[in-house]
C-alpha cells in the first residue's frame, strides 16, 4: 500500500459529492429540475429572485480535485452523502435559480494520485495490491437522475368538502382538548411519495467497491498551478519596505463598555412582516453578557470606498446567499494523473494468540501505579537497542536550527515497544504554533479553530512525505465568555477574495492594507481610521477588528435577502401507544412549561404544536380562544393545512393557551391504543406550516414509521450484531427523509430529531432529516420514565439545554484560506450550496464541522498560512450578525517541523470523520483497514526519514506517540467495532456523533480519561473562586492500572463511570457515597450525594469542573467491581484485549509485522 491509510478516502465515488464534498461550480446536483410543488408564498415565502441560491460562476469557485473522499459513495442515497447536492425543488412559479444549465459546469478533472515513492509493506493480512481504477463517468455527473427521473407536480387542490364542526363542552384551563374539527379522508396521493430506494450495490457506470484503499492518497509530484495572477495583486519584493503585522505592535485590548459613536439607522421588524427603522446606538442591540460592543463613528466616513461594504450603498440587491456573503477568488485545479493507488480486499486482520512477556517497569506517576497486581496483565519486553540522541535525529530530519524547546521535545523519538507510560499527567492541549509572541496573543482559540498540522508544509510533496492528513476542525458558534461585537457603518473586506479584515493583514501604511489570504492591496476607508476603543484617529491597526481573531459584526441590510426572520419553533410529537408507554410526553411538557420564557427570541417569537399517531393533529392556539382546539386530518396520503393563520401563533399573545395545551397533552393521549406512526406525513405537514417563515422543527419519535410516506421496515438482524464480516444497512432505506430535508434547507427550516426507542427505529434513514437540514440528533436507546431513571434524567437535562441554548437562523458559512490551499471535503450536518458555502438553516453552539484540505500551489513565498471562517446568521432577536474566526499558522519547509507541529487529537478526529464516510460508501471493514494503514504509513514514513539511525521497534516522534493508541481506541468504539454485540441504531448514532461533536468531546469519546480519586491531593489543584479543584493524573486505560482498594473515575464525554473496587477504603465510600461500606452501595446508583465532608467537596468540585467544559450534562454511574454493569466500564479499557479485539501491545506487534512485509 503506497498511500497512507487515511490520506485519500477519496477513491470510491466518481459521481457523487458527499455531504462533505464540494461540487463543481454550477453543478450542485443532477441537471434536473422539478415542477413547482407549492404555490407562491408571501414575503417570507420569498420571491424567486430573493430566495433562490444560484450556483457560483466558474470564475469564482474552486475546481474540485477528484479525490474520492472517504465519504464518497455510489449513486445510491446512502447515509451522510449529499449525492451531488441534488437540486432543491422549485417552490415558485418562476424558474428557480437552484438549477444551473449543464453548460455552466466546467469539465470535471479526474484527480488520481501517483504511487508513493516509499514502497509499501506487502501485507498478507491486508492483501493490498495495486488495482486500476476505471473512470466510467465524470466525477460529478450521474448516469441518470438522482430520483430515478421521477417528476413532482403541484399537489391537488384541498378537499372541496366542508369540515364537520364538532361541538365541544366548555372547560377551563387545563381541561382536556377534544377534537374540534375532523376532516374526512379523501382519496389522493402523497405529495412526496416514498421514493424507491437506490441502495443497489451495482449499476452501470459504478466503480467496483474497493477494499483496503487509503483514506487519502498522496501525489509524489507537486501539482502545477493553473491560476493566473489576479489583477491588482501586489506582492512586494523582499527588499522593499517592511510593513508591520497588525497585532505585533499593540497588545490585545479588552473593552468592557459600549461605544456610542454611531446612530446608524438599522433595519428591524417591530412585528412580523412590518419593517421599521430604529436607532442603531448602543441599546439597539444588547450584546450578550461578557461581550464587547464597539460602535464606530460615522463622522469620518466619506463613502466611495470600494474595499468595504457600506450601509446605504448603491450596490445591487443580492439575490442569493452566495453573492450576499461574497464570492471567493478563482482557485487552480490540479492536473489529472493517470495512475491511482489500488488495493484488494483482505479477510480481516488477526493477531497471534500469544502472551508477550511484559517486564514491569516503574510507573511515571504514583496515581497510576497499582497497589497490587490483581489482573495479571503481561508486561512489555524491554529492547536493548541504543536510542538516538537529538543531534542524530536532527541530522536525519534535515536540521533543527532555531527550533524552540517545545518543538525539540515534540520531536523526541519514542519507541512504542519500550515506552510504557505514554499518557501525560493531564489531558493533551493543542500544540502551540511556532509564531511570534505577538501573533500568538491574537490567534484564534484552538477550541474554536484547530488544524491537524500547526505547521503547514510548503508543498503537497512535503505533506505527502509526512503521511499526515491536512484539515481543519471548527466549532464556529460555540458559547463564548468574551466576544467583541462591532457595530459599524463599514465592514472592511478585501476587494478580491472578500476576506474580512483581521489581525494578520499587513498595513503598508495608514491608507493601505494587504490581504493575508490573496495578497491584494486594499484601501483603508476613512471611517476605519477612527479607533472607538482608544477614541483616537489615525490608528487603524489598533481597531478591535485587527486586535481580535474572533469578532462579531452587526450586519447591515446589505447582508439580508429579506427582513430577518423571527424565532419560530414547531414541536412535532409522537403520541402513539409506544410513546405513551415510554412516558416521555409528560416530561417534555413539564420541561417546556418551565422553560417557555427562556426560549431564545423576542416579541415576534412564534410557536406551534403538531401531534401524530396514525393521523395528524393540529392545534388552533389563536389569541381570543377560551381553550386550544384540536383539528384532526386523517387523510395522511394528501396532507393539507386546515388553517393557515392560527396554528403558528405569537408566543407572547397566546402564552396562556400554550400553557393550557402543554398541561392537557399528557392526559389526552394517556389511554391511546393506536400503535401506528405516520411520521412522514407529519413532517410534510410541518414543512408546509414552516415554509412562510423558516425556523426550527423539533421531532420526537419512539418507533419505526409505519403509515404514509416515509414508511420503513425493520432491517436489523439481531444475529448479526456481533458479526466480524461487516455491517449492513448503515445507509438510508429511502430517499424520502433526505429529500424532505433538502426542501427544508431551501426554506431555512432546520429539523432536530429526538429518538426515544428501545426497539429498532432505522436511525440510518431518520437521521437524514437532520443531517441535510443542519439539525441535531438525540438518541435514548433504553428510555423509559419508570424503568430507567438515569436515562430520564439525561433526557430532562438535555432537553433543558436544547430549549434554552442560543440559536441562529437562516445561516451560511464560508471558509477561506491562503492562496495555494484549497478545501475539498466537508464533514458535519449541512447542505453544500456551492463549492465553499455551507447552508445552515439553523446553527447551534454545540455542533462542530471538519474539512479536508490540500495544497494546490507552493506556499514557499509565504511565511504564514491563514484560514478564515465567516458565519452569517440571524440571531433570535432578529439581528443579522457575522461571526468571523481567523487562524494563522506558520509555513515550514522541513519535515521535522511538520512532525513537531502535528496535532494528534485533531488528526485522529479528522480520520474518524473520514472513516465514518468510508464505512458507509464502501464497507466497515474497509474503513477499519484504512485506519490501520494510517498507522502503518506514518510509522513507515517516519522510519524511512530517520533510516540512518538504524532503529528497530516502532519509533514515532513524541508529538505523535499516542497515535496508534488513539487509532486502536477508535477501532473499539461502537461506530467502528466488529465482533462485539452492537445494535444497529446505536452504531449509527455513534457515527452521527463523530460527525457533529466538537473535538474535545470526540477525544473523550474515543479515548476516555481515567482518574484515581481515592488518593487525590491538593498538589497542583486549581483555585477557582473559593473552590479547590483537585487535578489528579491520568491513568492508562488498562485493568492492570486498576486497584481493588481504589476508586477510579472514567470520563467518556457523555457519561461518567465511578468504579469502586471491592477493597476500597471505607472512608471514601462513607464520605463520598454516603454508604457505610462497600456492600451497602446500591447497584444502580446514578448520583453523587452532596455531603459536608472534605473528600466529598473535592470529588464534587472535580466533577463539576469537568462538567463545566461541556454543553450537555453527562450522567454518572457508580459501578461496583462485582456488578454486572462493570462490563461496560471494562469495554472502555482500550489497552486490554477483549474477545473480539487485540490489546495495545498486540496491535503494535501487528503494525510492526505489516511494516516488515
Amino acid at each position: 500500500m503506497s498511500a497512507p491509510g487515511f490520506t485519500n478516502l477519496n477513491s470510491y465515488s466518481q459521481n457523487s459529492t458527499p455531504n462533505g464534498g464540494a461540487a463543481p461550480p454550477g453543478q450542485n446536483g443532477p441537471a434536473q429540475t422539478y415542477s413547482s410543488m407549492y404555490p407562491p408564498a408571501g414575503y417570507y415565502g420569498a420571491p424567486p429572485q430573493q430566495q433562490g441560491y444560484p450556483t457560483t460562476t466558474p470564475g469564482h469557485s474552486a475546481a474540485v480535485p477528484h479525490k474520492s473522499p472517504i465519504t464518497n459513495s455510489s449513486h445510491s442515497g446512502v447515509y451522510y452523502h449529499n449525492n451531488q447536492q441534488q437540486l432543491l425543488p422549485q417552490h415558485h412559479v418562476a424558474s428557480s435559480p437552484y438549477s444551473a444549465p449543464p453548460s455552466s459546469a466546467p469539465p470535471c478533472q479526474t484527480y488520481a494520485t501517483l504511487p508513493s515513492s516509499a514502497p509499501p509493506p506487502s501485507n498478507s493480512q491486508y492483501n493490498q495490491q495495486p488495482f486500476q481504477q476505471e473512470q466510467r463517468h465524470p466525477p460529478y455527473a450521474p448516469p441518470g437522475s438522482y430520483y430515478g427521473q421521477q417528476s413532482y407536480h403541484a399537489p391537488p387542490s384541498q378537499h372541496p368538502q366542508q369540515p364537520r364542526l364538532v361541538p365541544v363542552a366548555a372547560g377551563g384551563p387545563g381541561a382536556p382538548v377534544y377534537p374540534i374539527v375532523s376532516y374526512p379522508t379523501a382519496p389522493g396521493s402523497s405529495q412526496y411519495g416514498t421514493l424507491s430506494s437506490s441502495q443497489s450495490t451495482s449499476r452501470p457506470g459504478a466503480m467496483p467497491t474497493l477494499m483496503g484503499a487509503p483514506l487519502h492518497q498522496y501525489s509524489t509530484s507537486q501539482p502545477v498551478s493553473t491560476t493566473a495572477v489576479q489583477p491588482g495583486y501586489s506582492v512586494a519584493p523582499s527588499g522593499q519596505l517592511t510593513p508591520t503585522m497588525n497585532g505585533s505592535t499593540a497588545a490585545q485590548t479588552t473593552v468592557q463598555q459600549h461605544y456610542d459613536q454611531s446612530h446608524q439607522a438599522s433595519l428591524s421588524c417591530d412585528s412580523y412582516g412590518r419593517v421599521s427603522h430604529s436607532s442603531g446606538g448602543a441599546d439597539a442591540d444588547r450584546p450578550p453578557s461578557g461581550t464587547t460592543s464597539v460602535h464606530s463613528s460615522p463622522g469620518h466616513h466619506q463613502g466611495g470606498d470600494t474595499s468595504s461594504s457600506t450601509t446605504g450603498s448603491a450596490s445591487p440587491v443580492p439575490n442569493s446567499y452566495d453573492s450576499l456573503e461574497g464570492g471567493s477568488y478563482p482557485d487552480s485545479a490540479p492536473p489529472p494523473n493517470d495512475m491511482a493507488n489500488q488495493a484488494q480486499p483482505y479477510t480481516g486482520y488477526g493477531y497471534p494468540s500469544m502472551q508477550p512477556a511484559y517486564r514491569q517497569g516503574p510507573s511515571a506517576h504514583t496515581e497510576s501505579s497499582p497497589s497490587r497486581d490483581l489482573y495479571g496483565q503481561p508486561s512489555y519486553q524491554q529492547c536493548p537497542q541504543p536510542f538516538p540522541n537529538l543531534s542524530q535525529l536532527s541530522a536525519a530530519l534535515g536540521g533543527l536550527s532555531g527550533v524552540p524547546e517545545l518543538e525539540v521535545e515534540a520531536l523526541r523519538p519514542v519507541n512504542l515497544l519500550q515506552e510504557r507510560n505514554l499518557l501525560p499527567p493531564r489531558p493533551l492541549e493543542a500544540p502551540e504554533p511556532n509564531l511570534s509572541p505577538d501573533l500568538k496573543k491574537v490567534n484564534c482559540s484552538p477550541q474554536t479553530f484547530r488544524c491537524t498540522l500547526s505547521s503547514i508544509p510548503h508543498t503537497q510533496a512535503l505533506l505527502n512525505k509526512a503521511r499526515l492528513p491536512l484539515g481543519l476542525l471548527l466549532h464556529p458558534f460555540r458559547d463564548l465568555q468574551q466576544l467583541p461585537v462591532i457595530t459599524s457603518n463599514t465592514i472592511v473586506r478585501c476587494r478580491s477574495c472578500r476576506t474580512y479584515i483581521n489581525p494578520f493583514v499587513t498595513f503598508l501604511d495608514q491608507r493601505r492594507w494587504k490581504c493575508n489570504l490573496c495578497y491584494r492591496v486594499n484601501d483603508v476607508p476613512d471611517e476605519f481610521m477612527y479607533n472607538p476603543v482608544t477614541r483616537s484617529y489615525g490608528e487603524p491597526h489598533k481597531r478591535p477588528e485587527v486586535q481580535n481573531a474572533t469578532v462579531e459584526f452587526i450586519a447591515s441590510s446589505d447582508y439580508m435577502l429579506r427582513p430577518p426572520q423571527p424565532a419560530v419553533y414547531l414541536f412535532v410529537l409522537d403520541v402513539s401507544h409506544n410513546a405513551v408507554e415510554a412516558g416521555y410526553l409528560k416530561y417534555f411538557c413539564e420541561s417546556l412549561l418551565e422553560n417557555l420564557d427562556k426560549l431564545p427570541g423576542d416579541t415576534r417569537t412564534r410557536v406551534g404544536f403538531l401531534t401524530f399517531d396514525s393521523t395528524i393533529h393540529f392545534y388552533n392556539l389563536q389569541e381570543g380562544l377560551s381553550q386550544p382546539q384540536m383539528l384532526v386530518v386523517s387523510d395522511i396520503d394528501d396532507i393539507f393545512i386546515p388553517s393557515h393563520d392560527s396554528l403558528m401563533v405569537n408566543l407572547k399573545e397566546s402564552k396562556e393557551l400554550v400553557k393550557d395545551l402543554l398541561t392537557s397533552l399528557p392526559r389526552m393521549f394517556s389511554q391511546s391504543r393506536e400503535t401506528h406512526s405516520a411520521l412522514g406525513p407529519a413532517l410534510q405537514a410541518a414543512f408546509k406550516l414552516m415554509v412562510p417563515t423558516g425556523g426550527r422543527v423539533s421531532v420526537f419519535q419512539t418507533q419505526l414509521p409505519t403509515r404514509g410516506a416515509g414508511t420503513l421496515q425493520s432491517r436489523e438482524d439481531p444475529n448479526q450484531r456481533s458479526s466480524k464480516k461487516g455491517v449492513q444497512h448503515l445507509g438510508p432505506a429511502t430517499d424520502f427523509y433526505k429529500k424532505l430535508a433538502l426542501d427544508c434547507s431551501g426554506q431555512q427550516i432546520g429539523v432536530d430529531l429526538f429518538l426515544l426507542s428501545s426497539q429498532y427505529a432505522d436511525l440510518a434513514s431518520l437521521a437524514c432529516m437532520s443531517k441535510y437540514s443542519a439539525g441535531s440528533i438525540f438518541y435514548y436507546p433504553s428510555f423509559h420514565c419508570i424503568h430507567n431513571p438515569a436515562e430520564l434524567e439525561k433526557f430532562q437535562k438535555d432537553l433543558e439545554r436544547y430549549l434554552t441554548r442560543k440559536i441562529g437562523f437562516e445561516a451560511v458559512m464560508r471558509i477561506r484560506c491562503t492562496k495555494g490551499l484549497s478545501i475539498h471535503t466537508f464533514h458535519g450536518n449541512f447542505f453544500v450550496r456551492s463549492t465553499d458555502l455551507l447552508s445552515l438553516a439553523n446553527v447551534n453552539p454545540d455542533s462542530a464541522f471538519a474539512v479536508q484540505m490540500s495544497i494546490d500551489d507552493s506556499l514557499a513565498d509565504s511565511s504564514l498560512a491563514c484560514f478564515q471562517a465567516a458565519l452569517l446568521y440571524t440571531s433570535s432577536k432578529g439581528k443579522r450578525r457575522i461571526r468571523v474566526h481567523t487562524l494563522c499558522l506558520p509555513v515550514v519547509n522541513q519535515l521535522s517541523e511538520v512532525y513537531a507541529g502535528a496535532d494528534v487529537q485533531a488528526i485522529t478526529c479528522l480520520l474518524a470523520n473520514m472513516a465514518i464516510d468510508r464505512s458507509i460508501s464502501s464497507s466497515l471493514l474497509d474503513a477499519r483497514d484504512a485506519l490501520v494503514n494510517a498507522v502503518v504509513d506514518l510509522v513507515s514514513a517516519y522510519k524511512s526519514n530517520v533510516s540512518n539511525l538504524q532503529q528497530s521497534g516502532l519509533v514515532l516522534p513524541a508529538a505523535m506517540r499516542l497515535f496508534p493508541l488513539y487509532i486502536l481506541a477508535l477501532l473499539k468504539q461502537k461506530a467502528l467495532r466488529t465482533g462485539t454485540s452492537t445494535r444497529l441504531d446505536e452504531r449509527v448514532f455513534a457515527m452521527c456523533e463523530f460527525k457533529t461533536q466538537p473535538l474535545q468531546q470526540l477525544t473523550r469519546m474515543v479515548h476516555p480519561d481515567l482518574y484515581r480519586l481515592d488518593n487525590m491531593s491538593d498538589q497542583g489543584a486549581l483555585h477557582l473562586n473559593d473552590t479547590v479543584v483537585p487535578q489528579p493524573h491520568l491513568v492508562h486505560l488498562s485493568a492492570e492500572r486498576l486497584s481493588r482498594d481504589g476508586a477510579f473515575l472514567m470520563d467518556c464525554g457523555n457519561v461518567f463511570y465511578l468504579w469502586i473496587g471491592k477493597c476500597c477504603n471505607e472512608m471514601f465510600i462513607r464520605d463520598v457515597l454516603g454508604c457505610p461500606n462497600y456492600a451497602s452501595v446500591p447497584p444502580n446508583m446514578s448520583h453523587i450525594p452532596e455531603l459536608e465532608t472534605h473528600l466529598s467537596e473535592r470529588v464534587r468540585a472535580f466533577l463539576d469542573w469537568l462538567q463545566d467544559n461541556r454543553a450537555f450534562s453527562s450522567s454518572i454511574h457508580v459501578v461496583k467491581d462485582d456488578a454486572s454493569a462493570k462490563a461496560t466500564f471494562f469495554q472502555n479499557l482500550v489497552e486490554d484485549r477483549s474477545d473480539s479485539a487485540s490489546s495495545y501491545y498486540e496491535f503494535l506487534q501487528h503494525i510492526q509485522l505489516q511494516m516488515a512485509k
